[in-house]
């Protein structure tokens, strides 16, 4: 395989404006998750960038962005924009959609991503969950849960499901995150295709990926990614950063 990491990243973000630029102990948000992808060492790493800003901090730091349309709907609108101009011989035959918004993300995630598509032939998208950290996981909309037919070794599954609601019974509740590694003709098929109703109903997007037939596969990981959404987790990401670095 050859992937290629794409992060696709905008300003306009209704809880967090300029969310990608957001100061995290003097390294903007978005460098900080361009370093992670790099230190994943799973392919070439480049931010598909909405705005000439995200760009600039981005060449800066010494890293590649392309500039994509700012009306482009969607993330992976954005990434499949930059692609064209990235890779347009289509050399990567793997594409990895990292979320600007996840500045700690530990290295292993992504290369445990590709590390499905090798293992498992028919898996066209491969993600990540974590076992629920709490049982206020369980019932609030804003946490993703993925149902899971898990593997005997307890560290992958093939997602049968992803909701926003409550899932009740015994056995773990897998907390899904939004990092994906698609093969490419996969992400091509589902970013052609359109919104489809169980991604409507739930406000899902990987779920159009179900409904058109794809296979998903997921990678459990141990440690919770922080995800910048509001002001309360910037703070949250900050102080993480100053705790790591008085290590």
């Amino acid at each position: 395989m050859q992937p290629i990491v794409i992060i696709p990243a905008r300003l306009a973000a209704t809880r967090l404006p300029n969310k990608p630029l957001a100061d995290i102990e003097g390294v903007p948000m978005i460098v900080r998750v361009l370093r992670q992808a790099q230190a994943a060492g799973v392919g070439p790493v480049a931010v598909a960038a909405g705005d000439s800003a995200i760009v600039e901090a981005v060449e800066a730091a010494g890293g590649r962005a392309v500039l994509t349309d700012p009306d482009l709907p969607s993330g992976s609108d954005r990434i499949i924009a930059a692609l064209a101009e990235l890779d347009p011989e289509g050399r990567h035959d793997v594409v990895i959609n990292l979320q600007g918004d996840m500045p700690f993300l530990k290295a292993s995630a992504l290369t445990d991503c590709a590390q499905l598509l090798a293992d498992h032939p028919d898996c066209d998208i491969a993600t990540i969950v974590e076992a629920e950290t709490s049982p206020e996981i369980r019932t609030n909309p804003d946490a993703v849960k993925a149902v899971l037919a898990l593997q005997p070794d307890g560290r992958t599954g093939r997602a049968l499901y992803f909701t926003r609601s409550t899932l009740y019974g015994d056995g773990p509740v897998w907390h899904h995150h939004g990092v994906y590694a698609y093969r490419r003709e996969a992400l091509l098929r589902f970013a052609a295709a359109p919104p489809s109703p169980l991604e409507r109903r739930e406000k899902l997007e990987q779920l159009r990926a179900m409904e058109l037939g794809m296979t998903i596969w997921a990678a459990v990981v141990d440690a919770t990614p922080i995800s910048v959404d509001n002001p309360a987790d910037l703070e949250r990401a900050r102080a993480h950063a100053r705790a790591l670095g008085s290590q």
